[in-house]
């Protein structure tokens, strides 16, 4: 249990349980490194089926960290659903190395439309390169609208 934020312990088993019901952080290896309010850090190892033809991370799995992790933020801020709206994706310079890392936080929680960023890091000799950065807009469900959402999970 988080002895700062003792409530938010009941949102953190929520979001990873739903997490782990996603098939496709399954299919691309992504694991939730850390998570706290406001928070997602989210992780994955280098392996063939995740690089484009130059033996780089494919620019999909950095955009697809950047989704996943900027929306568990947001829901982690209010412990409230949430979907990606939009995002912009900067990418900065080539996602090498042997884990790709995603940070996101929330810039401005919001009852409606939370603002998170994120920067994605490439791990090369043990040492974080900076690959890309995103601003996202993600939208807050109510419980009445994540209800009319069918989860195939």
């Amino acid at each position: 249990m988080n002895e700062i934020d003792p409530d938010f312990a009941p949102i953190e088993t929520r979001i990873r349980d739903n997490v782990g019901r996603q098939g496709f952080m399954g299919l691309v290896g992504a694991e939730v490194a850390e998570l706290s309010r406001g928070t997602c850090t989210l992780a994955v190892d280098r392996r063939p089926e995740l690089l484009q033809q130059h033996g780089l991370f494919h620019g999909g799995v950095t955009a697809f960290l950047v989704d996943n992790a900027t929306t568990i933020a947001a829901a982690t801020s209010r412990g409230q659903p949430a979907l990606t709206a939009e995002y912009k994706l900067n990418l900065l310079s080539p996602a090498s190395g042997d884990r790709l890392i995603c940070r996101a936080r929330v810039i401005k929680p919001g009852r409606q439309v939370a603002v998170v960023a994120a920067d994605v890091f490439c791990i090369i000799d043990g040492k974080e390169k900076h690959t890309a950065t995103a601003l996202a807009s993600i939208a807050m469900l109510d419980d009445q609208a994540a209800a009319r959402i069918q989860s195939p999970a």
